[in-house]
């Protein structure tokens, strides 16, 4: 197999780019979506006026945590197979500007 240095580094650093980009773009309106959905959900459980009780705080809280989740599970994912996708294409590009010889495996 060729060598892989860019693509390994390129997914990291993907991955790190992700985690900025989580934290500045996708905290906020993941806790926002998770709380609505938990309002919703909440509404048609325990009835459309949602009281202040626990179960209700419970099931909102959940989801946003949930939703916080998904954000940050999107962002990374995303942001580091982009960079795994980059660094393949040029580990690819490298690779046929090197002269061809066979690798022995290990």
């Amino acid at each position: 197999m060729k060598d892989t240095t860019y693509t390994k580094s390129l997914t990291y650093i993907g991955a790190g780019a992700g985690v900025v980009l989580f934290a500045i773009f996708g905290l906020l309106p993941g806790s926002f979506l998770g709380g609505v959905m938990g309002l919703n959900l909440a509404g048609s459980l325990l009835g459309t006026p949602v009281v202040s009780g626990v179960l209700s705080r419970l099931i909102v809280a959940g989801s946003m945590i949930l939703g916080v989740m998904v954000a940050g599970i999107m962002f990374i994912t995303a942001s580091a197979t982009l960079g795994w996708l980059i660094g393949t294409v040029v580990d690819g590009l490298r690779a046929k500007a090197q002269k061809m010889e066979p690798v022995e495996h290990k």
